[in-house]
């Protein structure tokens, strides 16, 4: 079966024609799309039909945020999703929608070995469920069960469960960000927006009284300061490295946390654009020692494999093997 592919972003859509074969999946005629140019999603994959002249018997989506009974509202965009709609909208015999890291966790049996790059070795040969845990602009994370003979992807919003603090600054950390959140959730310390949120902190923290040059232009322009804080920690700039350093310890805790609830012996994945970008951040020690740090569970923990997933793709991988589970 001919399934057309989509991992819909905020800022981007990628679209493509997948055919799938087991666990194996070929991607052909990708195609990416500025999201916002396009009133609904039928009206952008129209145009990249006809761009493309393909024709596909179903179409399976990726979308950050809940899906219920079929349907979605985008988190970064005005649309509301009704894949019922789409199949009959674009001439589908089916449409499917999924979240964005169900899409991830269903994807992940297609990786390659290049496509992932290690952090924790683990046990060797070990099986069992499974989990990804994706920093990016927001923190995703789904699971995916073993039933014995293969994983089954299911998704969560894991990511908004609440902030639990560890030492004297994470308390610190958690009332800095109460008194401009309310409740504050793991995605506010473990995302982009979690590495400004950190910054932040750590200003007012050591009273700094001036912004590295990148990180004054972000703020100054409305840009990304999180990526200017990574930025600047990469040339040894404080307090960024200090940032990037609690950053990373708190991403290992919280995928601990994860990894934990779900017995993830067969495997932690890293997903998100962040982790790729930062891998000797993550293998300078921090990350590990806050995801092992789980007590009398540290033996657990040292059992599971952690490896960062480098391949862009793995949504729309994943989306076209949803449509064949």
């Amino acid at each position: 079966m001919r399934v057309l592919v989509g991992d819909i972003g905020g800022t981007k859509t990628g679209l493509a024609v997948a055919e799938v074969a087991g666990d194996a999946v070929r991607l052909s005629h990708a195609a990416r799309y500025p999201s916002r140019d396009y009133g609904d999603l039928t009206a952008l994959v129209r145009r990249y039909l006809d761009d493309t002249g393909v024709q596909c018997d179903a179409g399976s989506f990726a979308v950050a945020g809940p899906v219920v009974d079929g349907r979605s509202r985008t988190t970064n965009l005005p649309w509301s999703l009704d894949a019922a709609e789409l199949a009959q909208g674009l001439g589908f015999q089916q449409a499917f929608l999924l979240n964005d890291l169900e899409a991830v966790a269903w994807g992940v049996p297609a990786l390659a070995p290049d496509d992932l790059a290690e952090i924790q070795a683990g046990e060797p040969g070990g099986v069992g469920n499974a989990c990804v845990v994706a920093a990016g602009t927001g923190l995703g994370e789904a699971g995916l069960f073993w039933d014995g003979q293969c994983h089954h992807a299911f998704a969560t919003e894991g990511g908004h469960t609440d902030f639990a603090p560890a030492d004297e600054r994470e308390f610190a950390l958690l009332g800095h960000l109460q008194q401009r959140f309310g409740r504050v959730s793991w995605e506010r310390v473990v995302s982009g927006m979690g590495i400004a949120n950190v910054y932040d902190f750590l200003v007012a923290w050591h009273r700094a009284e001036e912004h590295p040059p990148a990180v004054a232009a972000a703020l100054a322009g409305n840009g990304d300061v999180g990526a200017a804080v990574a930025q600047c920690a990469a040339e040894g700039l404080h307090p960024c490295t200090e940032a990037m350093e609690l950053f990373a310890r708190l991403y290992g805790r919280e995928a601990g946390n994860m990894a934990l609830k779900l017995l993830a012996l067969g495997g932690v994945y890293l997903g998100g654009g962040i982790a790729p970008k930062n891998l000797d951040l993550l293998r300078a020690g921090g990350f590990l020692e806050g995801f092992l740090d789980k007590g009398r569970m540290r033996g657990l923990m040292e059992r599971m494999p952690v490896q960062v997933i480098l391949s862009q793709q793995v949504p729309l991988l994943g989306a076209a093997r949803f449509v064949g589970r």
